[in-house]
């Protein structure tokens, strides 16, 4: 990149695209909230952007949908008005991701073309796109996974679909933040990014399990808090065999591990902001740093009160929010590692 405007120009493009990976993310969720996942039965990537466009193309689809476990086993009574509503939070979730394809490439061209990209960002950004195509067929092996024997999607599938996605946010971001050229961090900085580097692992490793947590609706199965029912720890931990398998199909095993980094995350958060706030950081570092703590306390409210309202019915709203802020403080947690890391590099100098 020759100039600051030329940087500015290529930033705003790469954030414009952890935007709309934030937006999917939002869609993603709500899709799995209102059981809307299953209701397009097939992968066409170009046909499929139009939906159908009379009553006789939505009872084809319908008809479609008809054939598979979702519909005999959960909603043999459903109506076509009923799968109307479903489609169309699935359809929105494909055509949005359809969209990332000309809001990546379009730009791309133009910034080759003006040969305002080096070799280096270009490498980057063509593991962008790639991580970008698997993490759509993980989407499609997911649903896949929904339309053979069982009505629901295997849980283990959906979890990588949403830590793959996670990645490449938190790897465009990153990219973004390179561009734009930061100011350096002043010294001390640098020492915050061992803790910081523990956070992130674990609240990746709490993201994956609110994966699991969602694939098998284990909320549904202890919907109180802090107790499991009426124990602190819940009952039959190691029942399936082999005793691995717990750790990912478990509900009980499931929900402990997820409260459980939840709380260490949590504190972990607050000592971070404690031992942050004394070091002299440019603004950037401060407002981030400000946010993380007010971040994870309405994460963690948020978990629980979708905990306890899940009776019968996990509530929508409150579990896409949980989850939404839950990507939101992955983002913050990459910025302050970032600018840590490289205040480190300049500390070494």
């Amino acid at each position: 990149m020759k100039n600051e405007y030329q940087r500015k120009m290529i930033g705003t493009w790469l954030l414009v695209g952890v935007f709309m990976i934030l937006i999917q993310v939002l869609l993603g969720g709500i899709t799995r909230l209102t059981g809307s996942g299953l209701s397009i039965t097939e992968w066409n990537v170009i046909m499929g952007t139009i939906p159908p466009m009379n009553e006789t193309e939505w009872q084809h689809a319908f008809d479609q949908y008809k054939q598979f476990p979702q519909y005999k086993l959960m909603n043999s009574n459903m109506n076509l008005a009923g799968f109307k509503n479903i489609f169309w939070w699935e359809y929105v979730h494909r055509l949005w991701a359809r969209l990332f394809v000309p809001v990546f490439l379009i730009p791309l061209a133009f910034f080759l073309w003006k040969k305002m990209i080096d070799r280096k960002l270009l490498m980057r950004l063509v593991f962008v796109f790639v991580l970008g195509g698997l993490q759509g067929l993980m989407g499609w092996i997911m649903v896949s996974s929904g339309l053979i024997d069982k009505p629901w999607v295997d849980p283990l599938n959906l979890s990588m679909h949403l830590i793959l996605a996670l990645l490449l946010v938190c790897y465009l971001l990153w990219i973004a933040l390179d561009v734009f050229d930061l100011k350096k961090e002043s010294h001390g900085i640098g020492s915050l990014k061992p803790i910081l580097t523990w956070i992130l692992v674990l609240l990746s490793v709490q993201i994956f399990y609110g994966g699991l947590m969602a694939g098998n609706h284990a909320a549904l199965f202890y919907p109180t808090f802090p107790k499991f029912g009426e124990r602190y720890i819940p009952e039959a931990l190691f029942v399936l065999t082999p005793r691995i398998t717990n750790f990912f199909q478990n509900v009980g095993m499931i929900q402990l591990i997820h409260r459980s980094l939840g709380i260490i995350v949590a504190v972990l958060i607050i000592l971070f902001f404690y031992r942050g706030r004394v070091k002299s950081g440019t603004p950037m570092f401060h407002r981030a740093l400000g946010s993380f703590p007010m971040l994870v306390f309405f994460q963690v409210m948020l978990g629980i009160y979708t905990l306890i309202t899940s009776l019968g019915r996990i509530p929508i709203v409150p579990a896409a929010a949980h989850q939404f802020i839950a990507v939101l403080l992955l983002l913050t947690n990459v910025i302050l590692l970032y600018l840590a890391s490289h205040a480190e590099k300049t500390e070494g100098n």
